[in-house]
C-alpha cells in the first residue's frame, strides 16, 4: 500500500489515481482527499449533473458547470422542506385560532390574516434560505479548487522530489565516473599520441585505397567496355561467314532442281546455321539488356491477327512431332493494341518453342485472354515438366532442364530472354510446374488497346502504319520498269550473295568493293534506286560513304543536274529516293549499331543485320520501292490443276509391328533398310515410305511412334 505501506492480498488492493498505486481497502476508506477520483460518476454531484443534462437543453450546460446544478439541487432540497415545516405550523395555529374564537366568535375570518402571516415568513426565509444555499455552494466550490490546487501542488512536488533523486543518483554515478575517467585520463593520453600517429598512417592507406578503387573503377569501365567490343568484334566475325552459309543454303533450299536428298543436307546446314545465328544473337541480346542499351519499339501492333499468326506458325510443328496443339482465345481480343511486336513475338516464339522442342507426347496449348489492357497469355505444356531445382535456376542463362527432352538442341537462353524482355517491358513471366505432368508458363503484358479501330481494314478504315501479318509467297519477279540496285560491301562472298539472290528477279545489279569505288560511281552519274551499304570497310567506312552520297545528291538535284540518267555516260534514270535520292540500307553484321542514333538519318527498319534472310530484304523492297511481285514464272504456262493427293497405303501388319521396333530403338540405319525393303516390297506404300523417311531424317522417333500407333489403331 502506497499510504500504510504494509503487504496485503491481490483482492484486498485497487490501484489508486490519486496517489498513482497500489492502496488497501482500509486506507481508502479513510482517506477523504482523494475526492473518490476512482469513481467519478459515482458522486451524487455528478449523477445529478448528469439528470440534468439529459433534461435540460445544451445551450444550458454550461452554467450546470459553475454551481447552478448544486443550487439547484439545494433549493430542491430546502423549498419542500420549509414549505412542509410551514404548513404544520399553519395548521396547528390555525386548529388553535379556531377553538378559541368558537366562544367568543367575531365578525372577520381570521384565516386570511395567519396565511398572509404565514405566506410573508415564509418567504422571508425562503429568500435567506436561497442566500445561504448559493452561499454553501460557493464554499463547497472554493475547497474543490483548493483540493485541485493541492493536488496539483502535492503532485509537482512529488515530481520535484523524484526529479531531486535522479539528480542525486546521477551526480554519484558522474562523481564515480570522474574518478574512473580521472585515471583513464592519463592512459588516454599516452594512448592519444599512438592514436595520433596510427591516425597518419590511416590517412596516408585511405588515400591510397582512394586511389586504387578510383583505378578498379576505371578498370571496370574499361573491362565492361572490352565487353562490349569483344561481344560486338565476335557477333561481326561470326555473322560474316554465317551470311554466305546461310544465304546460300536459302538459294539451294529454293532451287527446285536440286534432289531431294541434297535438299536434306542443305536443310542440315541451315539448321545449323540457324542455330549458332540463334546463339548469337541471344548473347547480343542479353548484353542490350544489360547495358540499357535495348529500347522498345511501341508502335500500334494488330494483336488478335497476331496471337492467330503465331498459333498458325507453330500448329504444323507441333503436329509433325505427334502433338495436339491447340490455340484458346478467352472473350473478345482486341484488333489493335500499343506494344513492341517484335519483342512480344520474341518472347511467344522463345515460349512456345520450348513447349513444343521438350513435349514428347500429349497437347501444347496457346491460351489468351485480355482484360482492363493487360494481356494475360499462357503456354500449357503436357512435356516431363520441372523439378524444384530447375524451377529455381529455370530463368538462369545457360540453363536446361535435365528431364525429358533434355537431348533437344538449343542453347539454353530462350527463357533467359523471354524474362528479361518481358521484365523491360514492365510485365511479368511465371512458370508452374509438376514433375511428369508438364509446365504453364504465364505472361503478363500491359498492352493499352488502341480504339476505333477494326480488325479488317485498321485505324478509321486504314492500314497505314500498322504492321502487316507475315504472309511468306513465293516472289519470281516484279511488275513496272527495271530497278538499279548498287551493293557496297568488301567481301566478295556477301556481295555475290546478293546479287545471286536479287539478279534472278529482274534487278539491274552493279557492285562497289570499298566506299571509294561507290563514290566513284555516284559521281560518275550512276544513279541506283537501292544502295544496300556495308559498314566495316577499308578505307572510309560506310556512314562516311553515306554521308559523302548524300553531299553529292544534294549538289546534283540543287543544281539542276537530275536530268536523264542516259546523257551521264552510264546507265540512267531517276533515282527512287526522297527527293531523287537513293534509299539506302544498311546491311552489316555490326548488331551494336542497330538502333543507335546516327547523323545520316538512317532508321533502325533500315538497317538488315546479317545473315541476311531474303523474305526481309525483299518485305523492305517491297515497302521503299513500292513493289508489286510476281508469283508465277513470268511467261510460263499456266500449271495444269494439281491432282487430289492419293490416299495412303500402308503396310502390312507384320511390316509395321517390325517398323515400330526399330522405331521405339531409335536405330536409324534400322529404320531406313526397313522402310526401304517395305518400299521394294509394296511399291504402292510408297507415300507412307516418304513421310516415314523425312521424320526419320529429322530424328523424330517419338513422332514416328504415335503415328505408327494412330496407323495400328485405325487398321
Amino acid at each position: 500500500c502506497v499510504i500504510c505501506e504494509r503487504e496485503y492480498e491481490g483482492p484486498d488492493m485497487a490501484h489508486c489515481p490519486a496517489y498513482q498505486g497500489p492502496i488497501c481497502s482500509l486506507c481508502c476508506t479513510l482517506d477523504a482527499r482523494c475526492g473518490d477520483l476512482c469513481k467519478p460518476h459515482a458522486s451524487l454531484s455528478a449523477q445529478w449533473s448528469a439528470s440534468l443534462r439529459w433534461l435540460l437543453p445544451k445551450r444550458i450546460w454550461p452554467y450546470l458547470d459553475r454551481g447552478l446544478a448544486h443550487f439547484i439541487l439545494l433549493m430542491l432540497i430546502i423549498v419542500p422542506l420549509l414549505a412542509t415545516l410551514f404548513g404544520l405550523l399553519y395548521h396547528q395555529e390555525l386548529r388553535s385560532l379556531s377553538q378559541l374564537l368558537t366562544y367568543s366568535p367575531v365578525p372577520d375570518s381570521p384565516q386570511a390574516a395567519l396565511r398572509s402571516g404565514f405566506l410573508k415568513a415564509y418567504m422571508a426565509l425562503l429568500v435567506a434560505a436561497g442566500i445561504v444555499a448559493w452561499w454553501l455552494v460557493l464554499a463547497h466550490k472554493s475547497r474543490q479548487v483548493a483540493q485541485e490546487e493541492s493536488n496539483r501542488q502535492t503532485n509537482l512536488l512529488m515530481i520535484e522530489i523524484e526529479s531531486h533523486r535522479q539528480t542525486d543518483e546521477a551526480l554519484q554515478t558522474a562523481k564515480l565516473v570522474a574518478e574512473q575517467a580521472h585515471a583513464a585520463a592519463d592512459e588516454a593520453r599516452v594512448a592519444a599520441d599512438d592514436a595520433r600517429v596510427a591516425a597518419d598512417d590511416a590517412r596516408i592507406v585511405a588515400d591510397e585505397a582512394r586511389l586504387a578503387a578510383d583505378d578498379a573503377r576505371i578498370v571496370a569501365d574499361q573491362a565492361n567496355k572490352a565487353k562490349s567490343r569483344y561481344i560486338s568484334a565476335i557477333s561481326h566475325e561470326l555473322r560474316t561467314p554465317l551470311n554466305s552459309i546461310l544465304g546460300y543454303a536459302q538459294l539451294m533450299g529454293e532451287d527446285a532442281s536440286i534432289p531431294a536428298h541434297r535438299k536434306q543436307a542443305v536443310s542440315v546446314i541451315k539448321r545449323g546455321g540457324e542455330h549458332l545465328l540463334s546463339l548469337i544473337e541471344g548473347t547480343l541480346d542479353i548484353a542490350h539488356i544489360e547495358s540499357g542499351k535495348l529500347t522498345l519499339a511501341i508502335k500500334p501492333m494488330r494483336f488478335a491477327d497476331f496471337v492467330q499468326e503465331m498459333a498458325s506458325m507453330f500448329e504444323p510443328e507441333a503436329q509433325a512431332k505427334g502433338l495436339d496443339f491447340q490455340f484458346e482465345a478467352s472473350g473478345s481480343l482486341p484488333a489493335v493494341v500499343r506494344g513492341d511486336e517484335k519483342r512480344v513475338r520474341q518472347i511467344l516464339i522463345n515460349l512456345l518453342g520450348n513447349a513444343i522442342k521438350f513435349t514428347a507426347r500429349g497437347q501444347v496449348l496457346l491460351r489468351v485472354r485480355y482484360a482492363r489492357e493487360m494481356a494475360t497469355i499462357e503456354i500449357e505444356d503436357t512435356g516431363p515438366g520441372l523439378s524444384d531445382q530447375e524451377h529455381e535456376r529455370i530463368f538462369e542463362p545457360f540453363t536446361r532442364a535435365n528431364t525429358g527432352g533434355a537431348t533437344a538442341p538449343g542453347a539454353g537462353l530462350g527463357l533467359t530472354i523471354a524474362k528479361m524482355l518481358t521484365d523491360l517491358m514492365g510485365g511479368q513471366l511465371t512458370v508452374t510446374s509438376t514433375p511428369g505432368i508438364g509446365s504453364v508458363f504465364r505472361v503478363k503484358l500491359f498492352l493499352p488497346e488502341v480504339h476505333g479501330v477494326n480488325g479488317v481494314n485498321g485505324v478509321r478504315g486504314t492500314s497505314h502504319g500498322l504492321p502487316r501479318p507475315l504472309v511468306n509467297r513465293p516472289r519470281h519477279g516484279y511488275v513496272g520498269p527495271r530497278r538499279r540496285i548498287l551493293v557496297v560491301d568488301n567481301e566478295e562472298a556477301d556481295r555475290e550473295l546478293l546479287v545471286n539472290l536479287l539478279a534472278p528477279l529482274g534487278f539491274e545489279m552493279r557492285i562497289a568493293a570499298s566506299g571509294h569505288d561507290c563514290l566513284d560511281l555516284i559521281a560518275a552519274g550512276y544513279q541506283p534506286d537501292v544502295i544496300f551499304m556495308d559498314l566495316a570497310m577499308p578505307g572510309i567506312d560506310g556512314w562516311e560513304t553515306i554521308r559523302r552520297v548524300r553531299a553529292i545528291e544534294g549538289e546534283r538535284f540543287s543544281g539542276g543536274a537530275a536530268e536523264a540518267r542516259d546523257g551521264a555516260g552510264v546507265e540512267g534514270g531517276v533515282g527512287g529516293g526522297l527527293g531523287g535520292g537513293a534509299h539506302i540500307a544498311i546491311v552489316s553484321a555490326n548488331a551494336f549499331d542497330k538502333g543507335l542514333d546516327n547523323d545520316v538519318d538512317i532508321p533502325a527498319e533500315d538497317f538488315i543485320l546479317k545473315p541476311v534472310r531474303h523474305s526481309e530484304l525483299l518485305d523492305w523492297l517491297e515497302r521503299r520501292l513500292g513493289l508489286s511481285w510476281l508469283e508465277t514464272v513470268p511467261s510460263a504456262p499456266a500449271p495444269a490443276m494439281a491432282a487430289a493427293p492419293p490416299e495412303l497405303v500402308y503396310p502390312e501388319p507384320r511390316q509395321l509391328e517390325a517398323l515400330r521396333e526399330v522405331v521405339s530403338l531409335g536405330y536409324y540405319r534400322g529404320i531406313m533398310n526397313k522402310l526401304d525393303e517395305i518400299e521394294s516390297k509394296q511399291p504402292d506404300c510408297a507415300a507412307f515410305v516418304v513421310e516415314m523417311r523425312g521424320l526419320a531424317r529429322q530424328f523424330q522417333f517419338e513422332a514416328m511412334g504415335m503415328r505408327l500407333n494412330r496407323v495400328t489403331h485405325d487398321n
